[in-house]
C-alpha cells in the first residue's frame, strides 16, 4: 500500500460493509442506462485529514466533503472517545471541525453518505497530530476595548524569527466597520508582523483582530501556541503637523486647526541630533519622563508631558529652559521641545496612535527608527512584504 502523506486530501468510495483502507476507486460515471440517461453516481467522499495522515498540524481545516450524494452520520472521535464538535452545512455536503484539536493525538472518523445512486458509502480513517517540540506564544499591541488614533498599526510580535510566513499570515484576519483596505507586512527580521490601513482610518471605524495561530506552523517542529484576538475603537480623527524650518507645529482635529505651537525641534547641524522628517506615530504618554543621552553627556533629565512619537528618542514634551529658542532656533536633541503649558494642553489631548507629519529636516524617518515606522514605507512598499504578496 504507498504510504500517505501528512495533509493529503484523499478521494475514497466505500461500500457500506469495506474495511478496507481507504482509496480511489472508478464511481461508473458516464454508464449509460438502457433508456438513454446516466446511471445515479455513488457518493465521493473526500475526507481531510486523509485516513492514515501524519504530524498533521492541528491547525489545518478537517472537513468531510461529499460529492454526487450528502452526509447522513458522521463523527470524529478524539482518543479518549470523546467526539469532536462539528458543523454540517446546510445541503448536507460538508462537516467542518468546529473546535481546537488537540496536539499528538489520533482521531478517527466514522459515517457515511448516501449517493444519488441510493447506496450508502462509509467514512472511515484516521490521522495522527503532530507533537511539537516547541510552541509559541504571540503578543499583541491592541487591547480590547481600547481607542487609538487614526495611524494606529496593528502588531503581533512572536519570540525569534518566523520561518513560514505564509502558514502564519492565512491564520490572521481583521475586520474593520466600515470596510477598510489594509495589509499585512513582515517586520523586525521576521519576528514581528504589522497590519496598517492604506490611508489613516475613518474616524469611528471599529476593528476585529484575529489571529487563529493555535496548531499553525511557524517552523519545522515549531507550532503556535493559542489564539490572539482584540477589538478595538478608532477615535477623532487628529494629525500633528510640523516643519522644522518654520519652527512650529499645528494641531489639526477632523479636519480643523485646534491648536499651533511654538517649538524648538532638533539641531540641525548634528545628525545625532535633527529631528526626522515622515509620519511619527504617537506611541505612548507619561506626566513626566526622564531623558538620557551619554553620547550627549546628560542623564535622567526629567522632563514634563512627554509623548512618544519613536523608539530613536524622540517626543513631544514641555521644557522650560529651552523657552528663549521656541519658535526662533531649533537646539533641541531631536525632540520637539514645548513650554509645559503648552505641551500639557497638546499632552491631554493626544493619545496611542495618533500621526505626527514632521517635514523640513535633513534627515528622513525609517524603519530603523523603531517599531511604528510603518507610515514610512509607500502603499507599494508596504503590499511586497506580505509573505502572501511575495
Amino acid at each position: 500500500m504507498p504510504a500517505v502523506v501528512a495533509g493529503l486530501v484523499l478521494t475514497l468510495t466505500l461500500s457500506a460493509c469495506s474495511g478496507s483502507e481507504p482509496q480511489t476507486t472508478n464511481t461508473g460515471s458516464g454508464q449509460q442506462q438502457s433508456g438513454g440517461g446516466q446511471t445515479p453516481q455513488a457518493a465521493k467522499v473526500t475526507v481531510k485529514p486523509a485516513g492514515g495522515a501524519q504530524d498533521v498540524a492541528p491547525g489545518e481545516p478537517a472537513q468531510i466533503t461529499v460529492a454526487d450524494g450528502t452526509i447522513g452520520t458522521v463523527t470524529l472521535t478524539n482518543p479518549d472517545g470523546k467526539q469532536v464538535k462539528g458543523e454540517l452545512s446546510a445541503d448536507k455536503k460538508s462537516w467542518t471541525v468546529a473546535e481546537q484539536l488537540g496536539y499528538g493525538k489520533t482521531y478517527t472518523w466514522a459515517g457515511d453518505a448516501t449517493g444519488a445512486d441510493g447506496k450508502k458509502v462509509d467514512i472511515a480513517g484516521a490521522f495522527t497530530t503532530v507533537k511539537p517540540k516547541k510552541q509559541v506564544q504571540a503578543s499583541i499591541n491592541v487591547g480590547d476595548g481600547q481607542e487609538y488614533g487614526v495611524a494606529m498599526p496593528i502588531v503581533l510580535s512572536f519570540k525569534g524569527k518566523v520561518a513560514d510566513k505564509q502558514s502564519v499570515e492565512k491564520a490572521l484576519k481583521v475586520e474593520t466597520t466600515p470596510k477598510t483596505e489594509g495589509s499585512w507586512a513582515w517586520l523586525e527580521g521576521d519576528t514581528a508582523v504589522h497590519w496598517r490601513p492604506k490611508e489613516y482610518y475613518k474616524s469611528g471605524t471599529t476593528v476585529k483582530v484575529e489571529a487563529k495561530l493555535y496548531g499553525v506552523k511557524f517552523a519545522d517542529g515549531t507550532y503556535g501556541k493559542e489564539d490572539v484576538t482584540a477589538d478595538f475603537k478608532i477615535g477623532r480623527k487628529q494629525i500633528v503637523t510640523g516643519n522644522t524650518t518654520e519652527h512650529t507645529m499645528q494641531v489639526i482635529r477632523e479636519g480643523q486647526q485646534i491648536a499651533e505651537y511654538p517649538v524648538s525641534y532638533g539641531l540641525d547641524s548634528d545628525p545625532g541630533r535633527v529631528t526626522k522628517s515622515g509620519t511619527h506615530v504617537v506611541m505612548g504618554k507619561q506626566a513626566s519622563y526622564a531623558m538620557s543621552n551619554p553620547r550627549y553627556g546628560y542623564e535622567n533629565v526629567v522632563v514634563p508631558w512627554a509623548v512618544r512619537i519613536s523608539n530613536n528618542g524622540e517626543f513631544i514634551h514641555g521644557l522650560a529652559a529651552s523657552i528663549w529658542a521656541q519658535g526662533k532656533k531649533n537646539v533641541s536633541h531631536g525632540c520637539l521641545n514645548l513650554a509645559p503649558k503648552n505641551a500639557k494642553e497638546y499632552f491631554d489631548g493626544t493619545m496611542t496612535g495618533d500621526p505626527v507629519e514632521i517635514s523640513g529636516s535633513t534627515q528622513k524617518l525609517t524603519s530603523k527608527d523603531g517599531d511604528y515606522s510603518d507610515w514610512t514605507y509607500t502603499w507599494e512598499e508596504w503590499t511586497k512584504l506580505s509573505a502572501l504578496n511575495s
